[in-house]
């Protein structure tokens, strides 16, 4: 049986009904021409999203990708290091001691899984220094992700591959040169790390870097762009925070801060989350409340799945998929 012969004949109320509408949903956006951004909050690539993200890159059905800073550098870590993770099942039970014996290992746990400090973020350290440093001597400046499409591209990591390539899913956008937006990319490893070596002199610019508000004037001119009336843009949120908030939020600048009238609302709202609703909260506001801010419209159909992320985003993907 297909995985979504199993979904559809199980999944029939509450959440897992919910989870069916909005891959139905999702797909029905796509077949009419629309256009999808996929966002990446919590630890979505050291929780190996990208075996189905990456194909779903692969088979043109996300068009733009908005992660965290640790999102888009923990499936890089993942490509090199796989072999050296370590998962830690009874990760509850930990003492501080054996958490403290983690650190001295230089094992830096995520939930059960512990990214390996020299394999993964040294080794990448490493390789892209380089990028940044040669680009700050010849007095050029890239996003994020672009030194990381750099590296990729170029095959100097080729030969420390650990997983089988094709389940990384920067190195598919990489491949077709995804437009991705990291906001808040100064809150990550590298981030850090590159905070440092701008202290350190090795990088004398640090806007060789480029910025949160240069990604969101990007964000705008290509929302301008590629949002039509006869093709409007998808919003599909897995998890919450600034991978969700931050771009969302493109449309009601583009209206209100630039009083543009003619750029069209968010096609389709999709959220995938673990925070219930609450007081406050806007990982765990309603999507009607976003109508109230100009994001969403009365019509646009509208999906919130209330679970783990790391359980629902590959079974959504898996319909989109028609697997």
């Amino acid at each position: 049986m297909k995985i979504t012969e199993f979904l559809k004949h199980n999944y029939r109320h509450f959440n897992a009904a919910a989870l069916i509408d909005a891959a139905e949903g999702y797909k029905t956006h796509l077949d009419k021409g629309g256009k999808m951004m996929v966002t990446l909050a919590g630890a979505m690539s050291t929780a190996e999203l990208g075996i189905s993200l990456a194909e779903m890159i692969r088979q043109d059905k996300v068009q733009i990708i908005s992660c965290t800073g640790a999102n888009l550098e923990e499936d890089v870590f993942n490509l090199v290091a796989h072999d050296y993770y370590e998962r830690v099942p009874n990760y509850r039970e930990l003492s501080p001691d054996q958490e403290q014996e983690l650190l001295e290992r230089h094992m830096n746990r995520v939930t059960d899984t512990c990214i390996p400090e020299m394999e993964a973020m040294r080794r990448i350290e490493n390789v892209i220094l380089e990028e940044w440093m040669r680009a700050d001597q010849a007095g050029e400046r890239y996003f994020p992700h672009e030194f990381f499409y750099k590296i990729l591209l170029s095959g100097k990591l080729d030969a420390s591959f650990q997983i089988d390539p094709k389940d990384s899913w920067l190195l598919e956008a990489a491949k077709k040169n995804l437009p991705i937006i990291v906001p808040g990319w100064e809150d990550s490893t590298l981030g850090n790390m590159y905070a440092g070596h701008v202290i350190s002199g090795d990088v004398k610019n640090v806007h060789t870097v480029r910025s949160g508000i240069e990604y969101m004037t990007f964000l705008a001119e290509w929302y301008t762009v590629n949002a039509t009336e006869e093709s409007t843009v998808g919003f599909f949120q897995i998890g919450g925070g600034i991978a969700g908030d931050f771009p969302i939020c493109v449309v009601p600048m583009l209206h209100q801060d630039l009083q543009r009238g003619n750029v069209p609302l968010w096609g389709y709202f999709c959220q995938i989350s673990d925070s219930t609703t609450s007081y406050g909260s806007y990982s765990g506001a309603v999507p009607n409340e976003k109508i109230t801010w100009g994001k969403l419209g009365m019509n646009t159909p509208k999906y919130i799945i209330e679970s783990d992320a790391t359980i629902v985003a590959p079974l959504v993907f898996a319909i989109v998929l028609d697997q």
